[in-house]
């Protein structure tokens, strides 16, 4: 799958206490930055924890040449308030991109509780579908889109979204999880209709404990940060400029860092 990466990691303490909507920070080793990634699953019993992330810049890129036996030098976790879960009544999960990782224990939890679980995953093209099967699983209803159509439904995920609003089924909780821009886009489309909507938020985070400031984003007018407060987030409430801009701060430094890392070490190795 392009760009797209599926590590489990032996990690036992960490799986012992991970819960939906949760994450890790991780640093590759002594001279690498520290990255939030989402937990996409854990296995108690075998003390592991499944994460997937997509080659975006440096890190990600290097984090993806790791093989089998490799060591990542700090795995922190799990970090963020877990994913409130409760029985609301027919909850809506949608996922941009290979956030679908994120949706599916938050989808698998909702279900145990008895809530109707209807699903939504997207992405740019069929490429870049995964965990369909895993995700209808612990759905009652799974719609699939894909930008040009090339895999289900042609189309973004907020049209399926917008539909199910309107059919005037009592929808009672909508969690949308994937690029800002779709979470953003998500909450505008539950906004008419008065049905919560729960984003989760990953700015730029260092420690991951709430003592740098990084991930600060204002949330009802209040400053809120991400890795302690969050990451899950009312969408109504956010103040999404700011986050966008926030996330655009070291755009120059990120891309000068991987051409410089490509220059040394070549485009794979």
């Amino acid at each position: 799958m392009p760009d797209i990466h599926l590590f489990k990691v032996a990690a036992p303490n960490v799986a012992k206490k991970a819960q939906a909507g949760q994450f890790v920070v991780i640093r590759i080793d002594e001279r690498g930055e520290r990255i939030p990634l989402t937990i996409a699953d854990w296995d108690r019993e075998e003390g592991s924890i499944t994460i997937v992330f997509m080659e975006v810049g440096t890190t990600t890129r290097r984090l993806a040449l790791l093989e089998t036996g490799d060591f990542i030098a700090d795995f922190i976790g799990p970090l963020g308030l877990p994913t409130h879960i409760e029985k609301f009544g027919t909850v809506i999960c949608v996922a941009g991109g290979f956030a679908v990782a994120t949706i599916m224990p938050i989808a698998r939890a909702m279900r145990i509780e008895g809530n109707r679980v209807i699903s939504i995953m997207g992405a740019r093209n069929k490429s870049l579908i995964f965990w369909e099967d895993k995700l209808r699983g612990v759905s009652d209803q799974l719609i699939v889109t894909t930008d040009d159509g090339s895999h289900a439904r042609q189309g973004l995920v907020t049209e399926p979204l917008k539909e199910l609003l309107e059919t005037g089924e009592k929808i009672d909780r909508v969690i949308a999880i994937g690029p800002s821009i779709m979470m953003k886009f998500c909450a505008k489309t539950t906004q008419p209709f008065g049905v919560k909507t729960i984003v989760s938020l990953n700015p730029i985070m260092v420690d991951g404990t709430g003592m740098c400031g990084c991930c600060r984003v204002s949330v009802g007018g209040v400053t809120k940060f991400a890795c302690v407060d969050g990451p899950d987030f009312d969408g109504h409430q956010v103040d999404w400029d700011l986050l966008f801009a926030r996330q655009r701060i070291y755009l120059d430094e990120e891309k000068r860092s991987f051409e410089q890392w490509q220059s040394q070490y070549g485009t794979r190795s």
